[in-house]
């Protein structure tokens, strides 16, 4: 019998410990002196709500699925019918293959080959290794075709201080900016600085009732590094970006069977429906290499 998200890799290192899956190269469980850090989800079962998964060649939305690049109109399959969206990329269920593999880290590739709607074959690799600092993850794409590729990147991980609902939970979020969506489609529609806002977590404060779906930028670095903290009863959980993701989009679950039980912090280096809006897209020329960098840490 093979497990619904494959083969498991198993990292571990000063009390961290991570699991990593063949599935989408996503991040089952990470704990730290056996506490968990994020919301996972079980050996036997598929990810869920995005939980753990990778996003490449693009995070969150694409407006019907439609997009032109260099003069090319292209149509990607709706994977998310409801909202008539192409929804977090090509590779979050496909089977990622080992490159490397040792006690504190490793590393997994996938072949994105081209296709319909997305006429580019991308070599994407990620790397998760936990030492001292916790858990850090490094994602890349190499472009493989002759020509240009648009391409942007996220990831899905859900963090949690302990047992929901998140309410009670102090959030620190260095965002200036909110992204407005609609709310049938959860498309872009403008944007709002958030300060006087229920959205402004710049300092520390409870969450409260404040409802999570919601892509943030004109993020505030410490030390070349934005982070994000959670905090309760004493424990804290953070996450970190580095430079090459100017956006995080957070995600209380209020949609679904599982509301607020942990809050979703998505690094993003575009935000959503980017294919269309060209902001902050890469054009990835032929042969070259985009990387970036994020982590999870107790504290």
């Amino acid at each position: 019998m093979v497990a619904p998200s494959g083969e498991q890799f198993l990292i571990a290192s000063e009390g961290y410990e991570a699991v990593i899956t063949e599935s989408g190269g996503a991040l089952r469980s990470l704990t730290h002196a056996g506490r968990d850090l994020v919301d996972g989800f079980a050996e036997n079962a598929m990810s869920h709500g995005g939980r753990g998964q990778l996003l490449m060649p693009w995070p969150n939305r694409i407006r019907d699925g439609r997009y032109s690049f260099d003069g090319t109109a292209n149509q990607l399959a709706l994977t998310e019918p409801a909202r008539r969206n192409a929804s977090h990329g090509l590779a979050r269920w496909a089977a990622w293959s080992l490159v490397d593999h040792s006690a504190t880290s490793v590393t997994l590739g996938h072949r994105v080959m081209a296709q319909t709607g997305y006429p580019w074959t991308l070599d994407l690799r990620v790397t998760y290794e936990v030492g001292p600092a916790g858990l850090s993850v490094t994602q890349s794409a190499t472009n493989r075709s002759t020509r240009p590729a648009p391409y942007a990147q996220g990831a899905h991980p859900y963090l949690t201080v302990g047992a929901g609902p998140i309410d009670a939970w102090t959030l620190t979020l260095p965002a200036g900016t909110r992204l407005l969506a609609d709310d049938e489609r959860l498309l872009p529609i403008g944007r709002e600085a958030v300060e006087a806002t229920a959205y402004d977590f710049r300092d520390e404060r409870p969450i409260g009732d404040v409802a999570f779906n919601h892509c943030f930028t004109d993020l505030a670095q410490t030390d070349h590094r934005v982070v994000v903290r959670l905090a309760h009863g004493g424990r804290s959980t953070s996450l970190w970006v580095d430079r090459s993701w100017p956006w995080l989009l957070l995600y209380s679950a209020d949609d679904t069977a599982t509301p607020r039980r942990s809050l979703a912090v998505e690094p993003m280096s575009a935000p959503v429906d980017a294919f269309n809006s060209g902001e902050d897209l890469i054009r990835l020329e032929p042969d070259a290499t985009h990387s970036g960098a994020w982590g999870i840490y107790a504290g």
